[in-house]
């Protein structure tokens, strides 16, 4: 369902009447941050206050998941139970293992709370009221919701306000700065030796032929050898690297990159990078997967990413930020639920 749908629907339903009033909300996961930050990033835009909510169910019910039944250990009466009442207007989840618990609060609730799932819930398009899913999945129905990108919690406002917050390691850095986005070994990439190598070795003549002043992050998955290069790179030159203590910079880095380097094992980081309009070089190590592929390409139709390595780029875009539409399409989708509700 696209958003002239929604807004369709909200106009039936009386929307102007009828707008849902949202005082609380869940945020379920099981700890995930990739799945946690998209979460936010709706819950924010929705202005609601929410709470982090995150599951553990243990074998054989982890293996379930996520078609359920919940881990009897963290039903709502349970000590501790991470779904314990009273139940929020608005459940999101994300990931697999938090699907089932969404269901059951859904029931638990007398179907009261609004469930929302991000990411394809793998159990069909009856897993939540609303789903989005990235255009690039295959689910679809009524109440799934599509876009090119995921959503963040980089809003135009908020890389603005990072763009004029002092940062003095970055802002001491010469143009262009580069922000270097680097993931690591998943189930669908393996950084080889050579991809390192390949990846450093871009990285340093972007450094020198360019003069970038890279800003470089990296994330638990990262190799350690190539962590430990691109550290000695930015030693080397005027560069920044961070080392993983204190604040996490991504969101000041983003914010004040001229373009972007990343590498194409996460689709979550590379449509956050999205959210700046800069163009962004893609790096490819050994793998990949169709559904990364199908995404890739379409960021490519749009004239959004480029090879890397490859020229440095200076051509903008159309910054990509599907959350505000996915926070409408939430309050008009719970508008059409309530007066639906009301009507019987």
């Amino acid at each position: 369902m696209n958003q002239k749908d929604f807004d369709r629907e909200a106009r039936l339903a009386g929307n102007k009447v009828l707008m849902a009033r949202l005082e609380s909300c869940w945020i379920l996961t099981d700890g995930k941050a990739g799945d946690e930050v998209q979460c936010i990033g709706v819950a924010e835009a929705l202005e609601v206050p929410f709470e982090l909510r995150q599951v553990r169910p243990k074998p054989p019910f982890s293996w379930l998941m996520p078609h359920g039944p919940i881990d009897p250990r963290e039903r709502p009466s349970a000590q501790d139970s991470p779904i314990a009442p009273p139940f929020p207007d608005l459940a999101i989840a994300s990931g697999r293992r938090a699907i089932a618990y969404l269901r059951h609060i859904k029931n638990a609730s007398g179907g009261k709370t609004f469930t929302v799932c991000l990411k394809d819930p793998r159990t069909g398009s009856k897993a939540a009221d609303l789903i989005w899913v990235p255009d690039h999945d295959a689910l679809r129905g009524p109440n799934v919701l599509t876009s090119a990108t995921a959503p963040h919690r980089y809003s135009p406002t908020l890389l603005q306000q990072l763009r004029e917050t002092p940062y003095p390691e970055l802002d001491t850095l010469g143009p262009p700065r580069i922000a270097v986005l680097v993931g690591g070994d998943s189930r669908h990439h393996t950084f080889s030796q050579d991809d390192c190598g390949r990846l450093a070795a871009g990285l340093e003549a972007l450094a020198t032929d360019h003069s970038a002043s890279l800003m470089i992050t990296t994330s638990r998955r990262t190799p350690t050898a190539l962590a430990e290069r691109l550290a000695r790179l930015a030693e080397a030159g005027d560069h920044f690297f961070w080392h993983g203590t204190g604040e996490n910079p991504l969101g000041a880095i983003l914010a004040k990159a001229d373009g972007i380097v990343a590498t194409a094992d996460s689709t979550n980081m590379i449509g956050e990078a999205a959210s700046t309009g800069k163009p962004i070089h893609v790096f490819h190590p050994t793998g990949g997967h169709k559904k990364i592929e199908r995404f890739l390409a379409s960021l490519n139709t749009l004239g959004i990413i480029h090879p890397f390595p490859g020229p440095l780029k200076t051509t903008t875009y159309e910054p990509q930020n599907p959350t505000p539409m996915i926070a409408d399409a939430i309050r008009t989708a719970m508008t059409a639920d309530r007066a639906g509700a009301l009507a019987t």
